[in-house]
């Protein structure tokens, strides 16, 4: 998956590599642990809400970011907050056009997008983020090729996120999108009700 970072092409961000700077969460660190924890628990996950609640709680220990949101495409073009883990609010509930938003520009660009500082951002809605405690963040896409959503980190501080950081939260899209798409098979599947199938 490519890695955008403001100012900056990050090249080599796989696990292990420090491509982006900042701390990293090691191999069989807790961070990790936990990482390693929600892939097998997603793998299990039977509705997208209980998705939604294994990402944001192992998201957020997995890089110790101080929020985490989930992000659904909406068939309209909105990014739908449907979740988040914070320390304060962010913007659960809230709909934003694919155009408006970093999750939206990482979802139609199939990216993952590095931001150290949102205040030096042209792709940050300030308005938005003005009133919160976010100063740095990390978007992924959920399904790059074909996106369905985003996990957005957030940082309080200035916070160059490490390429461990970066690898552990695609590592969470991808088995979140592998759970999503195992739920729609799941559906297309399901024989059709026996009172639906009786005629009239």
């Amino acid at each position: 998956m490519a890695l955008v970072e403001y100012g900056e092409t990050a090249i080599g961000a796989g696990r292990g590599e420090q491509a982006i700077g900042g701390s990293s969460a090691a191999e069989g660190s807790p961070e990790m642990h936990t990482i390693g924890w929600a892939v097998q628990m997603l793998e299990d996950a039977e509705s997208v809400e209980e998705v939604q609640h294994i990402l944001k709680g192992s998201a957020r220990a997995g890089v110790n970011a101080q929020g985490v949101t989930i992000v659904r495409l909406d068939d309209d073009g909105h990014c739908h907050y449907a979740d988040e883990d914070a320390m304060s609010p962010l913007w659960k509930g809230q709909r934003f056009p694919v155009d408006r938003c970093i999750s939206g520009w990482a979802m139609m660009h199939g990216q993952t997008v590095v931001v150290p500082d949102i205040r030096v951002d042209g792709r940050i809605p300030q308005e938005a983020y003005r009133p919160t405690f976010v100063r740095s963040l990390v978007m992924v896409p959920i399904r790059p090729q074909s996106p369905i959503g985003a996990i957005g980190a957030y940082w309080a501080d200035l916070h160059r996120a490490s390429a461990d950081e970066v690898a552990a939260l695609e590592e969470l899209a991808a088995a979140a999108a592998a759970a999503f798409a195992r739920m729609d098979s799941s559906i297309a599947e399901s024989p059709a009700p026996a009172d639906a199938m009786s005629p009239n």
